[in-house]
Formats: structure tokens, C-alpha cells, sequence
């Protein structure tokens, strides 16, 4: 199914809509702050095997980043104790960044690994905000990009639903996506590293 969703006011009953399909553990493609991602529910086990099989990932470690609403749930999963840290994420967040940070005992339940490390988001997106709010968990995000080359996103809503439409349940056509991913940024130690640069310029 292609649900359009208008970013500027998401209509809360096509926002519902998407929640049930999570809820029943689907899998959807949404519009970020930076390109379309694929998701599904933190709790959905067997759809975040089957996300990480389709992007060839290994299903027991998989390398995807997980969205949070706002800065207090993503505490519920992670461990920020530095008060320049916890500055730093509030200075740019939400915002076009992954951040990459300590996690707590939950994350390595949802991965079933002892996963010690996780990358973060908060798009400046409401339609997916608005989303992972109603859900009331994060959701896991893997960007979608062309395989054919590290550097080719598909921006077109349209065009990802004819290429996707068979494997995930609900493709929202938010309007066009961009076509550069986040800033990568890693603070699992006392020294700040951007691993990628992206489309988010990090303020210090």
C-alpha cells in the first residue's frame, strides 16, 4: 500500500494506521530527514531478521540504527552519564545525524546479542516522529538505498513502492526524499569522531 502522509500536519487516522501495521509486526518504508529508511517495531523480531536478511546483513548482528521520538525515551535505551554528551545530542537533535552511543541492558534483548553499542536517530520529520510517538517504542531503521551503488538513494516515493511494494506492508509518500544520508557520528568514547559526513553539519 502507497499512504500519503503530508509532513507539515500528518493526519493522526493515517498515522494510526501505520501503528496497527507495526503493531501486528510489519514492515514499512517512511520519509526521514534524509532518505526514505525501512522499519519496523524494536519488539519485532522476526521482521528485523527479515530486514536484515533482505539487505544482506548478518540477522544476528545487524547493522541498523533505531528511532526515538524525543530525548527521554531515548534514555530508556541508552546510557548518556556525560552532561556534555547529553548537550551535544540536545544541541542538534532532532536533527540529520545517527549518533553512535553506549546502550543499555534493553538493546541487547531487542538484538539478542550483547550488542554494547547503538547508532540513534531523531529525524526532523513528523510524519516519522509523529509515528514512533503513537507507538509509544522506537522503531529500527535501515536507510534504502539502490545496491547497485553506495551513493544512489531512490528519492521518489512512487518508484519505491513499485520496487518495494511486495516486501514491506506500507510504503508512506511523504514527498520526496533527499538523496544524502545522516552524519554518522561516533561518541562511544571521550573523543567525538564523525565515521560519515552526511547531510548534517555537527554543532559543537
Amino acid at each position: 500500500m502507497l499512504l500519503k502522509i503530508y509532513p507539515e500536519n500528518p493526519n493522526p487516522k493515517h498515522i494510526r494506521k501505520v501503528v496497527d501495521v507495526l503493531e501486528a509486526e510489519g514492515i514499512i518504508i517512511y520519509p526521514t530527514d534524509t532518505v526514505y529508511a525501512m522499519g519496523c517495531d524494536v519488539r519485532a523480531n522476526k521482521s528485523i531478521e527479515k530486514i536484515a536478511r533482505f539487505k544482506e546483513m548478518n540477522p544476528l548482528n545487524p547493522d541498523m540504527s533505531i528511532i526515538f521520538h524525543d530525548m527521554s525515551q531515548l534514555s530508556e535505551y541508552t546510557v548518556i552519564r556525560d552532561n556534555s554528551l547529553f548537550k551535544l545530542l540536545k544541541r542538534n537533535l532532532p536533527g540529520p545525524f545517527t549518533f553512535i552511543v553506549k546502550a543499555n541492558n534493553q538493546i541487547p534483548k531487542l538484538f539478542k546479542n550483547k550488542k554494547k553499542t547503538v547508532g540513534i536517530r531523531i529525524p526532523d520529520n513528523n510524519i516519522i516522529l509523529d509515528i514512533v510517538r503513537e507507538l509509544g517504542r522506537p522503531i529500527i531503521t535501515t536507510s534504502i538505498h539502490d545496491p547497485d551503488s553506495l551513493v544512489e538513494y531512490t528519492t521518489d516515493p512512487e518508484l519505491i513502492h513499485e520496487k518495494y511494494r511486495d516486501f514491506v506492508d506500507i510504503v508512506i509518500d511523504g514527498g520526496f526524499g533527499k538523496n544524502e544520508a545522516s552524519t554518522v557520528v561516533d561518541c562511544t568514547t571521550d573523543e567525538i569522531k564523525i565515521i560519515r559526513q552526511g547531510l548534517g553539519v555537527l554543532e559543537y
